[in-house]
């Protein structure tokens, strides 16, 4: 649901009227979308670091490591993995009986579950362990089709999910569409969890879903708000977000720290109009964001901030600003539907 933003310190300069506010951010969106087609997209190459946050800090260190354990993954690739299946969640447990924080079933473990810490066990509830045997058989799998055609990454992953006889049988992923859906969950899905290197692209659906939170200025906040007749039109702040995407056509969770992982993430000074911007009292654990707002430029959103108050314009460059993320629709459909059973 929505997090309450608890008591937080806002402002909005004097003088500035809603009409006026408008007038400003559509003049922002005009200009900003005029610049965007000068700039470099997509990430580039070079060492795979993590994005801030994007993986909580106790699991951090093993992620960036273990995640460089072989030239088929890489630590982005890896927290996509786990987050997946799991959720960064050590004490997951699913109906096929798949534990911990990387979803092994017991009989894999047995076969290839390692000590990862050294400490005398192998315990697949103990993400010291499970991470980096999550690696390490991604590694292992890799090598088993390293000579079928077609991108090596791409190649293990299908192995993970069909068995690597199907990859060499084939010649690179299989035509089966779970398989090939599952490789481009993955690989997708790790673009939210990898630093940047380069320029984020400009989203092309963010006008329309700015469009959309202008509308509602005004209304009345409600938790788990979701707009609907019922509930007055109100919205809580991930209601809104999640709301205001819909209009463009993308579906995104309906919590505000699952929508973090619905894209790239653009730096502070790289922020655009329509880009999703996240708070939290932990800003070392994407999983502990409590709030979200819509960028609109100008160091501004358009947000759900609390109950008693009204969707609004706030400032984001506070304490508690998390980080942002530029929505896409892949990003978006790539997220998981349903965590495991804990």
């Amino acid at each position: 649901m929505g997090e309450s933003w608890g008591v937080r310190k806002v402002w909005v300069a004097s003088g500035i009227g809603i009409g006026l506010c408008l007038s400003f951010v559509g003049l922002l969106v005009v200009g900003t979308y005029m610049a965007a087609g000068s700039m470099a997209s997509g990430i580039g190459g070079g060492a795979v670091g993590l994005a801030k946050g994007a993986v909580p800090a106790a699991y951090q260190a093993l992620v960036q490591k273990w995640g460089n354990l072989c030239r088929a993954i890489n630590p982005a690739l890896l927290a996509a993995q786990l987050y997946q299946e799991s959720g960064f969640n050590p004490e997951a447990k699913s109906p096929a009986d798949a534990r911990g924080i990387a979803q092994f079933i017991p009989g894999t473990w047995a076969a290839h579950g390692l000590d990862g810490d050294g400490d005398g066990d192998r315990d697949i509830w103990d993400p010291a362990d499970a991470i980096p045997s999550a690696a390490s058989y991604d590694c292992k799998l890799a090598s088993y089709v390293k000579d079928a055609p077609g991108d090596p990454t791409e190649n293990m992953l299908a192995a993970y999910n069909a068995g690597a006889y199907a990859v060499i049988k084939y010649g690179g992923v299989p035509p089966y569409r779970e398989t090939q859906n599952y490789v481009k969950t993955i690989t997708t899905l790790q673009k939210s969890f990898a630093r940047p290197v380069g320029r984020v692209s400009p989203s092309r659906q963010a006008a329309g879903a700015i469009y959309f939170a202008q509308k509602k200025l005004g209304t009345p906040y409600l938790w788990g708000g979701d707009g609907t007749a019922a509930e007055g039109g109100r919205f809580d702040c991930s209601g809104l977000t999640k709301a205001a995407y819909e209009t463009v056509g993308i579906e995104l969770p309906r919590v505000a720290n699952d929508q973090y992982n619905a894209g790239p993430h653009p730096s502070r000074d790289e922020l655009l109009p329509g880009d999703l911007v996240f708070f939290s009292d932990d800003l070392t654990n994407s999983r502990a964001i409590r709030h979200v707002g819509i960028y609109v430029g100008g160091g501004y959103m358009i947000d759900a901030p609390r109950p008693g108050a009204v969707i609004r314009f706030d400032p984001v460059d506070t304490p508690d600003y998390f980080g942002a993320t530029r929505v896409t629709e892949d990003g978006a459909k790539a997220l998981p539907t349903q965590a495991p059973e804990v």
